[in-house]
């Protein structure tokens, strides 16, 4: 599977984790990942609440001439961003809902871990290493 980057942002709109799975990920300083997931922060709820499909999810999928970015929104407002190759074939968006499932399983169900915090959990890092590298 080829991925570039995963983030997570919170419901406000905070990023919470950052994680580069290849080499060719832009490097982005600090300054610019916050700047790049509150900016997408805004534009999902911007399109949710411009679109005429009710209900609106906002956005979904971008894709560009040099990378794609899809987008998983849970239930209680957190997103889960990967972005790939431009011509990656298919779709990630069950990439993203089984990073859910991760983070459901070994983030939350941590007794150290405070919602809306950033993340720091070894476990739920292995088994993405699992999911998306294959190792």
């Amino acid at each position: 599977m080829s991925c570039y980057t995963l983030f997570i942002i919170n419901k406000a709109g905070g990023l919470i984790y950052k994680r580069d799975f290849s080499a060719d990920a832009p490097k982005l300083s600090v300054n610019d990942q916050l700047r790049l997931v509150s900016t997408f922060h805004s534009m999902h709820a911007i399109a949710g609440r411009l679109s005429p499909v009710d209900p609106a999810s906002g956005i979904d999928h971008i894709e560009t001439n040099t990378f794609q970015l899809f987008c998983y929104q849970s239930l209680t407002g957190l997103k889960f961003l990967i972005t790939s190759p431009a011509h990656t074939s298919g779709s990630l968006e069950h990439l993203l809902f089984k990073t859910y499932q991760l983070y459901s399983d070994f983030v939350l169900k941590n007794p150290f871990y405070e919602l809306d915090m950033p993340i720091h959990c070894s476990q739920f890092d292995t088994n993405l290493d699992k999911l998306i590298l294959g190792k």
